[in-house]
């Protein structure tokens, strides 16, 4: 896929937004001198992205984050600097959206600068082993309440159908038609498919875009 400047991902609570947007920063600092990660989640303070904050250190990759983040304060406060990170046209920013309408509507007072430049991808995170989105009808009906709350519509689809540890190359597998079937019903682009790095080699050879990923180190009772 090729990048744009900004990547803004999606979508429903749980559905491993975060570990994503993580990963998808640190794949692009191979490639681009300066990126940023935008944390906007106002749903789930307790468990962001700062809690990657010493490897995104390590890579170059630049966190803005709430200060409340990971603290027991429960106040939806946005970061100022995510203004600036996005008007700054020298950056690649990726965006981590809080899950569904309630989390997109933070996306919603960054739109218009968003939309303006247009030089972005709104990338629909889907999850077939997650409550409300195991089948392509609740997703389209979840992406149409986070486009009208962010009032910006999604411009492909991510395929992160897992079980976390537990998940098998099997799982991944199996959710390869579940992919193809919700990019069909909402008419976006299958971008890619997620695969732990440690099961790529088990999947590899069938004809998909799979994005490897590493996963954060989970928190007991925390998701994203």
């Amino acid at each position: 896929m090729e990048a744009t400047r900004i990547t803004i991902f999606a979508g429903h609570y749980g559905s491993g937004k975060t570990n994503i947007a993580v990963n998808y920063a640190l794949h692009l600092k191979q490639h681009a001198e300066k990126v940023a990660v935008c944390d906007l989640d106002i749903v789930n303070p307790y468990f962001r992205t700062k809690d990657s904050a010493d490897v995104l250190e390590q890579a170059g990759v630049r966190l803005i984050a709430s200060s409340y983040a990971n603290t027991n304060v429960d106040v939806p406060a946005l970061p100022a600097e995510a203004y600036a990170v996005i008007d700054d046209k020298s950056t690649h920013a990726v965006l981590d959206v809080g899950g569904d309408d309630r989390g997109a509507l933070a996306l919603g007072r960054y739109a218009p600068s968003i939309l303006k430049e247009g030089d972005f991808e709104m990338l629909l995170v889907v999850n077939r082993f997650r409550p409300l989105t195991r089948t392509p009808e609740e997703v389209l009906a979840v992406a149409r309440e986070i486009e009208a709350a962010a009032g910006i519509r999604f411009t492909g689809i991510v395929n992160n159908s897992n079980l976390g540890t537990q998940t098998t190359a099997e799982d991944i597998l199996s959710s390869l038609p579940y992919g193809e079937e919700v990019a069909r019903i909402t008419g976006l682009p299958l971008r890619f498919t997620t695969v732990r790095k440690d099961l790529l080699d088990a999947v590899k050879d069938k004809p998909t875009s799979f994005f490897p990923l590493t996963l954060q180190s989970w928190r007991p009772g925390t998701e994203a």
